[in-house]
């Protein structure tokens, strides 16, 4: 990239000396505001330091036939030129440079400085295009710069109106706003099913490489790239993409349609563990996902109900967020009782009759010592609450249950979820995980008996 001065040029030339290709770019202000103000000249002053400049680096590629020059002009602040006025220049270094079919040269229309809006910079475009002649021997290029945040937007719209080439840079670095964002251009792209060519299936690895090089932080909510992207906060957002992994999953289907997301993070080498946030706005749905893509459990809705309210009280105390290793601790120092008070270590079921099961079963207290309790009833858990009830002296009444198994083969276990009343009404679950099903659903009973009896 070379300024229309002689001197800048050859030296230019030196330093692609050897090269095998290269893409030779030189370029001069056209417009009226530079041509009053920095070269106090008229529109035949800058025509003629273009052409100059065309002569000069013609005549240096063919002193270098050893390398393959692909030539690049650009009028620069092309918006703040008069159309005809860019045209003209434009056609007279085609003139010089006699590009070809095989042979293209490149003609780049920055938008030096952003100064309308995005159809405005594609009307440019489409009426450039259809007016340069030899249409098949040029390439047009967009270069927008984002000085209103529109860089992307004039470069789609640009592209639509006949441009054939984008000039981008890695999260739109560049002078004052930047430039246009290469990377959101391109997933846009992508999103409307245009293949970029560009590789950003693994887009942290691009981000961390930019971040290094330029020492300037990608935004968090950047988009396609920042931390935050894939993250919902809201409760409804949170229970929409949870349905819609849930949807996603039974439809087996490669098209990506989840709400809130508009592509599978997977597809850039992100992953589905920051996609849902747990805050006290989080809703039911979003915690219902964190346990089941990081723990398998898929929680019954009253469950999911109840345990909600549950951390977001512990995150309104503490005012902060939960991440998931703490979202796990909290279900488990709930549901699991790992301190329990009791804890059961072996059970017995007998058949005696066709309806009739008798169950022994022992606990272990905190201190170490046991108990054995008995009871009987038409299946295991309707035994084991005969028991507990006969034991512990409480009194309630068997609502529901839900029970599956926790990943596959040998390797897979059963949780089990129990939902108890007690004499004053009050709903209480209980969780139970074991590789046996019928030992799951006795811990996911005692979980919830005891829980009822802290209760009080």
């Amino acid at each position: 990239l070379t300024q229309c001065r002689p001197e800048l040029i050859e030296r230019t030339f030196e330093a692609v000396k050897g090269a095998k290709k290269v893409i030779l770019h030189f370029y001069n202000s056209t417009s009226a505001l530079q041509r009053e103000v920095v070269f106090r000249t008229d529109p035949a002053g800058v025509r003629e330091i273009a052409v100059t400049a065309a002569k000069q680096v013609k005549q240096l590629a063919e002193a270098a036939p050893q390398t393959e020059f692909t030539f690049q002009y650009s009028p620069e602040s092309f918006t703040g030129t008069e159309l005809e006025v860019a045209l003209d220049i434009c056609e007279r270094v085609k003139d010089v440079l006699r590009p070809t079919p095989q042979k293209r040269m490149i003609l780049n229309l920055p938008a030096t400085v952003e100064m309308a809006t995005p159809n405005t910079y594609a009307d440019q475009f489409e009426w450039f295009g259809r007016r340069i002649s030899d249409r098949d021997s040029v390439i047009l290029s967009v270069h927008p710069h984002n000085d209103r945040g529109t860089a992307v937007a004039a470069a789609e719209l640009a592209l639509m109106a006949g441009a054939d080439r984008v000039e981008g840079t890695l999260f739109g670095n560049g002078e004052r706003t930047g430039n246009v964002d290469i990377v959101t251009m391109a997933l846009n792209l992508f999103t409307q099913g245009v293949d970029p060519e560009l590789d950003l299936h693994d887009i942290n690895a691009v981000r961390d490489v930019a971040e290094f090089c330029t020492q300037l932080p990608v935004h968090q909510r950047h988009p396609y790239v920042g931390e935050l992207v894939y993250t919902a906060f809201s409760g409804s957002h949170q229970d929409a993409i949870k349905k819609g992994f849930d949807a996603q999953e039974k439809r087996n289907d490669p098209l990506f349609l989840v709400p809130y997301l508009p592509i599978d993070p997977k597809d850039v080498g992100r992953d589905y563990e920051a996609v849902i946030r747990i805050n006290s706005q989080s809703g039911k749905g979003g915690i219902a996902y964190i346990l089941r893509a990081d723990h398998g459990l898929d929680l019954p809705r009253a469950l999911q109900v109840e345990f909600s309210k549950i951390a977001q009280e512990v995150m309104d105390r503490e005012g902060k967020e939960l991440t998931s290793p703490e979202l796990w601790a909290l279900f488990q120092r709930t549901y699991l009782l790992s301190d329990a008070p009791l804890v059961l270590v072996k059970q017995q079921v007998i058949p005696t009759s066709p309806d009739n099961r008798e169950l022994s079963a022992v606990l272990r207290r905190a201190d170490g010592s046991t108990q054995t309790i008995e009871g009987s009833g038409n299946g295991p858990i309707d035994a084991f609450v005969d028991a507990l009830q006969r034991a512990l002296g409480v009194k309630f009444s068997f609502i529901d249950y839900h029970e599956h198994a926790v990943g596959r083969g040998a390797d897979a276990t059963a949780a089990s979820y129990v939902e108890i009343q007690d004499e004053r009404g009050q709903v209480i679950h209980g969780v139970g995980i074991d590789p046996n099903i019928v030992v799951a659903s006795l811990k996911a009973t005692l979980s919830a008996v005891l829980r009822l009896m802290a209760r009080g």
